[in-house]
């Protein structure tokens, strides 16, 4: 079980990465925070937009938070508070990032 926070970040910044090169880019990848973002022109529920979140973790005082998919969207995920990190945790973490990568390639946001 990791509990340094530095240790669960990149663990789960690593996961993340190999979705740049699936279509999503990231504005902020630093030793705190790395997210990605479809850059793809389209439209969601009537709003246009050039840039879509997708992913996001952060390391905050006490805890790494994660944040998936854009508001508004049924799926969206609330941040995600985490503090210790285990095998069974890290693979709910990468079934909800596969699960929202499918919804972004079903509606050729990305």
């Amino acid at each position: 079980m990791k509990t340094d926070l530095i240790e669960i970040f990149q663990t789960i910044r690593a996961a993340l990465q190999p979705y740049a090169a699936l279509g999503f880019n990231n504005r902020t990848s630093s030793e705190e925070k790395y997210d990605l973002w479809s850059e793809k022109n389209l439209e969601i529920d009537g709003e246009k937009r050039t840039e879509t979140f997708f992913v996001s973790v952060s390391i905050n005082d006490d805890h790494v938070a994660l944040e998936l998919l854009p508001e508004g969207l049924p799926q969206h995920e609330e941040t995600m508070v985490i503090k210790e990190l285990d095998e069974p945790g890290m693979d709910l973490i990468e079934n909800k990032v596969a699960s929202g990568y499918k919804i972004f390639k079903e509606q050729e946001w990305v």
